[in-house]
């Protein structure tokens, strides 16, 4: 499915950078990652806010169309993990619209709505969604102010752009806790049923949410999907970020490296062959003594693996690099070498260039390699690829996947570009979104299926280790399947936009398999495009869970 250029257009134009100081405390990111297994079981999490946690209502006003609260508490996060939320974060602030009269007595519908990325204090949320569905539908909604968001925004933060990668687990965890107290405070109230939504990142907030409410709610997440990890390594997204410094930083503290990276695993089967590939060829190479051909490796469904690579397997394979991994077509190293000569002959590829695409060191092309390169068909790129395989590069199929469309993104790493950059290249390469996107990380050139011009960029073994943490602690901390399905998937409706270039469908678990029973609907636009003209269709989804609420459920119990 393509995606939309306006999605891409909008990012570039924006200035707003996202964990410009990095990953955050090695520390803090243990704490998170431990804390993360609690609030994911849902029986745990909910016994960490009592029934009558303590809210303060700092304001109470009738208007003319509804009624009006304002008030805050003190996060359950601070509690359980002192120190790790910012102080000006602490308190959550809230504000609450009521009707002035509901439509049904018995009835008391409300609906909590989370802030997307750049949705600071409530005004926003107020007016294009719990107004109108005040007006609507007699819908009561409670809008709750981000951490690092608008009242609760650290003074040295710029906008929306959070210091470091753990703020977001912080955010999400904040936001897990705040919304069981919410909603014990509105069951105290006599309000119900309830619900929860939110747009982009706030439709994937509210969807932890609701996993750890263990009676009927309410969710429609728009624009969001099933881990936050697609958003910030492939989406545009991936533009904001200074995958630099993460790099830098990462391999600069052995912490994250040697503990941190064993604490998180990716989730997704599509990263799963290159993680099994890391575990057992540092297996082998640490019990091999022989040279012998390294074989391809079968994978088992969801095997859990470490991500890293180890230092002492990266020497080994510096040291043996040259040898070949055994496929069908070359059995033998010496047959391999002979027809991967007359190949790249063939193709007029010299020895200088083939010396640069099998090396597992940084490496850059000139504009002479590149020139080559380009005037090569993608299925003959993808036979050199093929070809030119050595042991630091591993040719693992997705699991159940034939089609070539998957064989391509096997064979495939690096910058990509619409345009070959003539200009000097600097010192250190900006990453791109096709270097975060291959499945292993492989140190070869990717044709796009345009099959127009490449730009090859620098990739090391250790930027892709830096890569594949981030992948694991996203994975870890927001990947849907590591927590609880909600307690009744039928009055879950997600609306997702078919060309979303923010939030990316692709190799990653889908709803429906997460949790059976959802229902998934589409609007043909791309991400930005649907937050601007679909607002009412957001708010008639709401309309239609909350009926199927009342239908199917009455204070709590099944209306057979």
């Amino acid at each position: 499915m393509s995606t939309s250029k306006l999605d891409a257009v909008y990012r570039s134009i924006l200035i707003t950078k996202f964990f410009t100081k990095g990953w955050g405390k090695p520390e803090n990111l243990r704490r998170l990652f431990e804390f993360r297994k609690v609030v994911s079981n849902r029986d745990e999490c909910f016994k960490l806010v009592e029934k009558d946690y303590p809210v303060t209502i700092t304001k109470e006003q009738n208007l003319s169309d509804c009624r009006l609260l304002e008030g805050y508490f003190v996060t359950p996060m601070e509690r359980h993990l002192p120190g790790i939320v910012p102080k000006i974060a602490q308190k959550a602030h809230f504000q609450m619209l009521l009707p002035n009269h509901w439509p049904e007595s018995s009835c008391k519908p409300v609906c909590l709505h989370l802030a997307g990325t750049g949705d600071h204090y409530f005004w926003r949320r107020r007016n294009l969604m719990v107004k109108p569905l005040l007006k609507e539908a007699g819908i009561g909604g409670i809008i709750l102010e981000n951490p690092f968001y608008g009242l609760r925004k650290p003074t040295d933060q710029v906008r929306s752009s959070l210091h470091n990668v753990s703020d977001i687990f912080v955010m999400g965890g904040c936001l897990i806790l705040e919304s069981l107290v919410l909603f014990h405070w509105c069951e105290r109230n006599g309000l119900g049923p309830l619900g929860v939504t939110g747009l982009s990142m706030g439709g994937h907030m509210a969807s932890l949410a609701a996993t750890n409410w263990p009676k009927p709610l309410v969710l429609v997440p728009c624009l969001s999907w099933s881990t936050a990890s697609a958003v910030f390594l492939q989406g545009v997204m991936s533009h904001s970020i200074n995958w630099d410094l993460l790099e830098d930083q990462y391999l600069s503290d052995g912490t994250y490296r040697e503990k941190l990276s064993k604490m998180v695993t990716i989730v997704d089967e599509a990263f799963l062959a290159g993680k099994k590939f890391a575990q057992t060829y540092s297996q082998r190479m640490d019990t091999q003594t022989e040279d012998p051909i390294v074989k391809t490796v079968n994978l088992e469904p969801n095997y859990p693996v470490d991500i890293t690579f180890k230092e002492k397997t990266i020497s080994k394979i510096k040291e043996k690099r040259k040898v070949p991994i055994e496929n069908e077509s070359f059995a033998q190293k010496e047959n391999l070498n002979e027809k991967l000569k007359i190949l790249l002959e063939e193709e007029k590829i010299s020895q200088k260039l083939y010396d640069k695409l099998t090396s597992d060191e940084k490496f850059e092309l000139d504009s002479q390699d590149i020139e080559i390169i380009n005037k090569l068909t993608e299925a003959k790129i993808r036979e050199v690829l093929l070809k030119c395989k050595v042991e630091t590069k591993c040719d693992v199929p997705k699991p159940n996947s034939t089609d070539s469309k998957t064989e391509s993104k096997i064979l495939t790493s690096n910058t990509v570009s619409e345009e070959i950059i003539d200009k000097p290249k600097p010192e250190r390469k900006s990453w791109n979104v096709s270097d975060l996107t291959s499945d292993l990380w492989v140190n070869l050139p990717f044709m796009k299926s345009s099959g127009k011009k490449i730009d090859i960029g620098k990739i090391h073994w250790r930027d892709r280790e830096a890569l594949q943490f981030m992948r694991g602690i996203m994975d870890e901390c927001t990947h849907l399947s590591n927590f609880s399905v909600p307690f009744d998937t039928s009055l879950i409706i997600a609306v997702c936009a078919k060309h979303d270039a923010y939030v990316p469908r692709e190799d990653v678990g889908a709803l429906e398999e997460i949790w059976p029973g959802v229902e998934v609907r589409y609007v043909d636009a791309g991400h930005v495009s649907a937050y601007i003209l679909h607002q009412s269709l957001f708010r008639s989804c709401i309309r239609e869970a909350f009926e199927r609420s009342k239908k199917k459920w009455k204070d709590g119990q099944h209306i057979e």
